[in-house]
């Protein structure tokens, strides 16, 4: 069902440049209504900071393999978003937009590999920034106006919110309480049933059997929540799926031939 990018970009990133004052003196970031690149991603990384707000509206999971990454799920099969239209525009209701979303065009990453230093970039192909007679400057009088400043906090932000969620997802697997997701939905008019796998998810059972110390650290140290937040969040699986097929973008029964 999902797995963590394997290319060397994050997913959404073309390219990646550092924003310079001398470079980009004239550049200005303008609001776009719809983002084309979500139309066909099914799953976003999620931080952990964004667990109990965004549990209410989709479904939680861990990304398949030994390094695994919590993925907000808005689709079940691979290229469906039922969040967005065709053009990438919100269909409206309630909803939840990860932070991975939100931060693009920008990032904080490394410019060089021997050096931990990170710089503000930006994708150049995006629409929403570039050297545009309208919109808001980046930079003024050589200096980054407010609204970089808030893009490079934002970001920053969520570099420390990823590191906590690293932390999180290894203290689940070193009590071995991640394992390998099954879901199955039946429908009416189809024998067997839709069955997802391609994921991983709190093991409930392990979970229960946990040592009177091990609870205590989990629930001491904010855990306990939070996998509980993706617990209760697995019971949107269905509404995903039901709202897939009303858009006709359900998965085709396969038809066994005689």
């Amino acid at each position: 069902m999902a797995s963590a990018p394997a290319n060397n970009l994050p997913i959404f990133y073309n390219d990646l440049l550092p924003l310079s004052s001398l470079d980009h003196a004239d550049f200005r970031s303008v609001a776009v209504d719809s983002a084309p690149f979500l139309t066909s991603q099914h799953a976003i990384p999620l931080t952990i900071d964004e667990f109990v707000a965004a549990q209410r509206f989709v479904p939680i999971i861990f990304s398949a393999g030994t390094d695994s990454v919590p993925l907000a799920l808005m689709g079940l099969n691979e290229g469906v978003n039922i969040f967005v239209d065709d053009e990438g525009k919100l269909r409206g209701g309630p909803s939840y937009i990860p932070a991975y979303v939100r931060r693009y065009p920008w990032m904080l990453a490394k410019l060089r590999p021997d050096s931990d230093e990170l710089s503000l970039c930006f994708d150049p192909t995006s629409p929403a920034i570039g050297p545009f007679e309208d919109g808001q400057p980046l930079f003024e009088d050589g200096k980054p106006t407010e609204l970089t400043q808030g893009v490079l906090k934002f970001c920053e932000d969520f570099e420390q919110a990823a590191a906590r969620t690293g932390q999180f997802v290894r203290e689940l697997q070193e009590m071995d309480l991640l394992m390998d997701g099954e879901v199955a939905i039946q429908t009416p008019g189809n024998e067997q049933p839709f069955v997802y796998r391609g994921f991983r998810m709190i093991n409930e059972e392990k979970l229960r059997d946990l040592r009177g110390d091990q609870l205590r650290k989990i629930n001491q140290s904010g855990m306990l929540p939070l996998i509980h937040a993706h617990l209760f969040s697995l019971q949107l699986m269905r509404d995903i799926f039901e709202a897939q097929v009303n858009l006709g973008k359900g998965p085709i029964p396969q038809v066994v031939q005689a």
